[in-house]
C-alpha cells in the first residue's frame, strides 16, 4: 500500500521544488554523482532524486542528510530564523497597556 501524502499549497510545492533544484545545483557544482551522494547520505538514488525534485513525501531528515553531505548543513539554521510576524505580534503585546483587574479588598 502506498504512503498517503498530504497535499501542499502551491506556494509550498514551489518552495520545495526550488530547494530541490538548489540541492541538485550544489551537487553538480561539486562534481558529485548521484550514486556518490546517495551513498554518503545513506539513501537510495531514488530517494536522492526525490530530494532533488523537491518531493514533499521525503522526510526532513533526508533533506538534512543531503545538505550535510554537501557541507550546507548550517543552512538549516536559517529556517524560521527571522520570525518577523512573531516579533510584530510580540511588540504589539508589549506596547499595549495591561488591564488591571480590580481586587475586592473586603474579606468575607
Amino acid at each position: 500500500m502506498a504512503r498517503k501524502i498530504a497535499s501542499l499549497s502551491p506556494t509550498l510545492e514551489s518552495i520545495l521544488k526550488t530547494l530541490g533544484e538548489n540541492i541538485k545545483l550544489a551537487r553538480l557544482r561539486r562534481k558529485i554523482t548521484t550514486t556518490m551522494l546517495a551513498e554518503r547520505a545513506g539513501m537510495t538514488r531514488v530517494t536522492l532524486r526525490k530530494v532533488e525534485q523537491g518531493n514533499s513525501g521525503v522526510t526532513f531528515g533526508a533533506y538534512a542528510s543531503v545538505l550535510f553531505c554537501l557541507g550546507l548543513e548550517k543552512d538549516i539554521l536559517l529556517l524560521a530564523k527571522d520570525d518577523e510576524l512573531g516579533r510584530k505580534l510580540q511588540d504589539i503585546g508589549l506596547t499595549q497597556p495591561k488591564h488591571r483587574v480590580a481586587r475586592n479588598s473586603a474579606i468575607k
